[in-house]
């Protein structure tokens, strides 16, 4: 089995997570600059073990904001000014853009100092980072594994220390399944919560949104805090600091749709994780999955329909030089299904539109929803990789990425958290749901249930990560 890779170390960066860093900075006792070029220096250490990064800034910009001096990276599907955006494709061109993404844009006035681009696989289709245009990303935890995908490279950065949060985006699992592959915290948040692209939002059905991977729940807590000021359209999250007084009615998935097998150490996590917050005073009931099989044939067809618009819209949604002869055999493999199941799609946009209401109706007794974040750790690189037989791909990712989908459709947020390990030593995370809106109360329990896992958030990373090595 390969050895766990990390880049902590005695630098400038040391332990801290983001919000450690931060007063390390108020009291004078790092700079700015020690972070980037101690950032820097793990990004190098990290470059060919982890392969996370796809392009470095010459010169990033440092700007002023409450998160001024914090090194980070963008997940390569946002437009940085002076940084070319692959989409994880070769199909895409190598040319810097001119403009800057709106919701890049917001992440630079939070005064982050933007490091790079991190890797994604294409178009961010499947659950893991193996895309042909840069090979595969590695867990830190175990480098013959996958990091998750979407937002595999940063998840990959940030668990293993290279910077202490990234960017990540979500369409259907993105940030969520690339942090319990990784054992950091993803929240995927409400629809609407966060800025996004005019085009994702003329969608027929709005499912990507945007946040961070972090390894500590006040890290995640502080980003939403102060990026919702600049996007004010939900009530506010507000600053939440804490576990919350109110005991909460949870509901346990501990079984997959449609009879989807999951694996028994994951049941486990989900179940120990259960009776912890029954231990905390919390009412739990175990509730079979709710949700039918229907929605996962309408997703899939969706998700067929977004690779059949890549391949025959690529030029006018992403850059007159795409060349769609050097998509991967996966998102010809989704396209061609999607002329196959076209005839359905109407009646399949209606139930996906209808969803929401479904999904507030399956919170009519409870607050939260626990759930497995996938049906088995982080699989070895190539199981679902760029150069797997496409149509063996597409059912392996079905089985293994079942249960995230329905919170971007419902538009509701949901959160990762690690919770357990495999005995392999891979990560195990557990997802927990709320109705839309419901953010507050998904990180008042994430702040409970670290706590109570002793997973101090004031010298986080060495616990958060467990033995990981400081060095690789």
């Amino acid at each position: 089995m390969a050895q766990p890779f990390s880049t902590f170390s005695d630098d400038a960066l040391g332990d801290l997570d983001t919000v450690g860093l931060l007063e390390a900075l108020a009291s004078g006792g790092v700079s700015g600059e020690e972070l980037r070029q101690a950032s820097l220096a793990r990004s190098e250490r990290a470059r060919i073990p982890l392969n996370a990064v796809v392009t470095m800034a010459d010169d990033p910009a440092v700007s002023t904001g409450p998160f001024r001096g914090i090194p980070t990276y963008v997940k390569d599907n946002e437009d940085i000014a002076g940084l070319p955006t692959t989409h994880g494709s070769r199909a895409t061109t190598r040319k810097p853009k001119t403009t800057t993404s709106a919701f890049a844009e917001h992440y630079q006035r939070l005064g982050f100092t933007i490091l790079g681009k991190s890797t994604l696989p294409e178009f961010g289709l499947t659950a893991t980072t193996e895309p042909l245009l840069t090979g595969p990303t590695r867990n830190p935890w175990n480098p013959d594994h996958s990091s998750g995908g979407s937002s595999g490279g940063s998840a990959s950065l940030v668990a293993a220390g290279v910077v202490p949060i990234a960017h990540a985006n979500d369409g259907g699992g993105s940030i969520r399944i690339p942090a319990s592959c990784c054992r950091l915290v993803g929240l995927k948040p409400s629809r609407g919560r966060l800025i996004s692209a005019p085009e994702l939002e003329r969608l027929p059905v709005a499912i990507a949104v945007q946040g961070v991977v972090t390894r500590t729940v006040r890290d995640t807590a502080a980003f939403y805090r102060e990026i919702e000021r600049l996007h004010p359209t939900l009530a506010p999250i507000g600053n939440v600091v804490g576990p919350g007084r109110a005991r909460l009615r949870i509901a346990v998935v501990d079984e997959g749709m449609a009879g989807i097998p999951v694996d028994p150490e994951v049941q486990e996590t989900v179940r120990r994780t259960a009776d912890l917050c029954s231990d905390l005073g919390h009412d739990i009931e175990f509730i079979p999955f709710p949700f039918d099989e229907q929605f996962g044939r309408d997703f899939l067809r969706y998700w067929a329909g977004v690779a059949f618009a890549i391949q025959f819209g690529g030029k006018q949604a992403f850059d007159p030089e795409f060349d769609k002869t050097k998509l991967e055999p996966f998102t010809y493999e989704l396209s061609g299904l999607f002329k196959h199941v076209a005839v359905r799609m109407p009646a399949a946009l209606r139930r996906l539109r209808r969803f929401p209401s479904t999904y507030a109706a399956a919170f009519a007794d409870f607050d939260v929803m626990l759930s497995p974040v996938q049906s088995h750790p982080a699989p070895e690189i190539g199981y679902l990789g760029a150069e797997s037989d496409p149509h063996d791909h597409l059912v392996r990712l079905l089985r293994y990425a079942s249960f995230t989908a329905i919170h971007n459709v419902s538009g509701a947020p949901a959160i990762s958290l690690p919770m357990g390990q495999s005995t392999a030593g891979l990560p195990i995370g557990v997802q927990a749901a709320a109705p839309y809106g419901h953010e507050a109360d998904l990180l008042e329990l994430a702040y409970e249930l670290e706590a109570t896992a002793h997973m101090s958030t004031t010298a986080p990373t060495r616990s958060w990560l467990g033995e990981l090595p400081s060095s690789g």
